[in-house]
């Protein structure tokens, strides 16, 4: 796997970003409907892209 290195400010605004949009992907799969295909194709997606930033390192 190939290491990603980002610096602290880089990651910090791109950590917030990913969350929101995670977040907005999961409140619009509820909203769908989570029993729904539609929904629950949304709600995942989002926790998906909510938690990308944890495989990224930082260069410090």
């Amino acid at each position: 796997m190939t290491e990603i290195a980002l610096s602290a400010r880089t990651y910090s605004r791109l950590d917030t970003a990913s969350k929101l949009l995670g977040l907005a992907l999961i409140a619009a799969g509820l909203e769908v409907g989570p029993t729904s295909t539609a929904g629950a194709t949304l709600a995942l997606v989002g926790i998906a892209i909510g938690t990308t930033t944890v495989f990224i390192t930082t260069n410090e």
